[in-house]
């Protein structure tokens, strides 16, 4: 049976890490997979199950306990081929929920037709800014299991010129500030002396309740 709090990041780029950095901000067990050492470097020393594995073959995912997951995010992204076979393997393995990275309409109407659901950041953040700055500051909303979320939404300028102490977003909001995007940039190195500028992007993670709460203050006198 799975277990709800084990969830598999394949392929830790920009995305997959500040998925498991805000995932592990909320307790969750993280099983994080790359075929190179030195991208799960970040993790050293907060995830126990660092696995390099070249090829993502099903008993090779079976041996890593991809198949004891909850929820497997295929963060993989210019490996078309290496992001198919991924989310194929994890959903003969039977893993509940698979979210897999599309790098375009094409490849996301594949992965939706063996099973997985889609999210692609890198093209949806651009087009999604442009059609929210008008009306709502949310970009994006990607819930993983059945009480927790990641949102990116685009940070209200009451909260510019102001440090992560200063705003104390986990003891008022109780969320944690995953990245923050700037220049099209995404930085994860985050600390209390971090300070936020106007035009921010935030990616916010907490269970749904804090998320949604935050989402509407966020928004409030936009």
């Amino acid at each position: 049976m799975a277990d709800k709090n084990l969830i598999g990041i394949i392929g830790i780029g920009r995305f997959g890490l500040s998925l498991a950095r805000g995932l592990l901000g909320e307790g969750k067990t993280i099983i994080a997979i790359d075929r190179e050492l030195s991208s799960l470097e970040p993790l050293r020393n907060q995830v126990d199950d660092l696995l390099v594995i070249e090829n993502l073959t099903m008993e090779e995912l079976k041996a890593a306990g991809i198949d004891n997951c909850s929820t497997v995010i295929v963060s993989i992204g210019k490996n078309i081929e290496a992001n198919l076979l991924a989310t194929m393997n994890a959903i003969e393995l039977g893993v509940p929920r698979v979210i897999s990275k599309a790098m375009n309409e094409e490849h996301g109407r594949l992965l939706r037709r063996i099973g997985a659901e889609t999210v692609n950041p890198e093209v949806e953040m651009g087009q999604k800014l442009a059609k929210t700055l008008t009306a709502k500051l949310t970009l994006d909303v990607l819930p993983i299991g059945e009480d927790f979320s990641i949102i990116e939404l685009v940070m209200n300028d009451k909260f510019a010129d102001k440090n992560i102490m200063e705003l104390n977003f986990r003891g008022k909001y109780n969320i944690n500030i995953v990245a923050i995007v700037r220049d099209e940039k995404a930085h994860g190195s985050i600390n209390p002396t971090t300070v936020l500028k106007a035009g921010d992007i935030l990616v916010v993670s907490g269970d749904n309740k804090a998320v949604k709460e935050f989402e509407a203050i966020n928004s409030k006198n936009v």
